[in-house]
């Protein structure tokens, strides 16, 4: 009994929170609106490549809302070496992707969302530089997906803050 009473007085402070969801309404509300309305600039680079491919699967854009907003990225992509041996060969890589972006309003041309994202992996150096190199590469889309899960969780968050000035669900 005392457990039952406990749970309902749990849900009844919980829905006095003020937690919504974040993509409520779907792809029609008011943040997968916003989402799908965002066109993605050409990164430079492979990672840029990998960074703006993920960027497009992940918004969404490839559906027919007229776009909003340009979201403009630059990349800092970084190996370091580090870990050295007693020959002074390395045995350990650190492999950084940094994200700078800028989410641009196509109508007034104002930059309304400005901020980074990155991560980081490591990588060990074996005697195969075939398996070395691929290591790399797969750190490379490892980062790329993970950097690009942070940027359009920014841009929902922003979308989700600014929904009723902006737009309206459908």
């Amino acid at each position: 009994m005392m457990r039952r009473a406990v749970l309902v007085l749990g849900l009844l402070m919980l829905t006095g929170c003020g937690l919504r969801p974040l993509y409520a309404g779907g792809s029609g509300g008011a943040v997968g609106s916003t989402l799908s309305a965002v066109t993605v600039a050409p990164i430079a680079g492979q990672s840029g490549w990998l960074v703006r491919n993920k960027l497009v699967d992940k918004l969404g854009v490839a559906g027919s809302a007229a776009p909003a907003y340009r979201l403009d990225v630059t990349l800092d992509d970084n190996i370091t070496a580090f870990g050295l041996r007693s020959d002074r060969a390395a045995t350990q890589e650190r492999r950084t992707l940094r994200a700078r972006y800028q989410l641009v309003e196509l109508r007034s041309g104002t930059v309304v969302l400005d901020a980074t994202a990155g991560s980081d992996a490591g990588i060990d150096i074996v005697s195969s530089e075939y398996a070395t190199v691929a290591a790399e590469q797969t750190a490379l889309e490892n980062l790329s997906d993970i950097v690009a899960d942070q940027i359009v969780a920014r841009i929902a968050l922003f979308a989700s803050q600014t929904a009723p000035e902006e737009i309206k669900p459908k």
